[in-house]
């Protein structure tokens, strides 16, 4: 089955997932809310190709999770901005990193026989 059969889904949870199921489109609605609008940031912070990008925004929009405002006319640049729909996905996201520290937390060196775990 294809994320976008989901969308007719019963289930609220698959039809949730439909829309920001994978992993891209979770980690730029986490940009958003770290201030994160401009499509060239998204493409830095994340390394994902412009092409997976553009899509991903496109749907988002579509959606109304994310809303396009113009910033420049020549050429066209747009700001991507969490509309009230988006905003709602903040405890979400809030919940699935309380998770991931709780019970996906990596060990890291700090130094010289000194571990830090995050």
């Amino acid at each position: 089955m294809k994320w976008d059969e989901l969308s007719d889904d019963w289930c609220p949870i698959a039809r949730a997932s439909s829309i920001v199921g994978d992993r891209w489109t979770l980690l730029i609605v986490r940009d958003c809310f770290l201030g994160v609008s401009r499509f060239d940031q998204f493409q830095k912070n994340l390394g994902i190709t412009r092409h997976v990008l553009a899509q991903r925004l496109k749907r988002l929009v579509a959606v109304g999770v994310l809303e396009k405002k113009p910033y420049q006319t020549r050429p066209e640049r747009y700001d991507y901005v969490l509309t009230e729909r988006g905003k709602e996905l903040g405890p979400v996201l809030e919940t699935l990193r309380h998770w991931g520290r709780e019970y996906l937390s990596i060990r890291r060196q700090a130094g010289i026989g000194e571990t830090i775990d995050e």
